[in-house]
């Protein structure tokens, strides 16, 4: 399924985010920058939200009305709703 493989990307390119931005490695100081990955998981997090989204809308989610007219006066109507 896509959405295991998305899900993977994003949760990738989070901790690739921290590992270069948040996290700092030098011989005067070295250290993790909470604030950097909390702004960098909120980020990552927000595009997730968005593709998902999108991704759901695409995927055909609403209805669908079937109407069947025998010809001789009986009109049958059914409504479906599927994700």
């Amino acid at each position: 399924m896509a959405g295991g493989g998305l899900a993977t990307s994003i949760v990738v390119f989070a901790v690739g985010a921290v590992l270069r931005f948040a996290i700092t490695v030098s011989t005067y100081q070295h250290g993790f920058n909470v604030h950097t990955v909390g702004v960098i998981l909120m980020i990552v997090g927000a595009v997730g939200a968005v593709i998902s989204l999108i991704a759901m809308m695409s995927m055909g989610i609403g209805r669908h009305r079937t109407v069947v007219d025998d010809g001789r006066g009986n009109v049958i109507r059914r409504d479906d709703t599927y994700v």
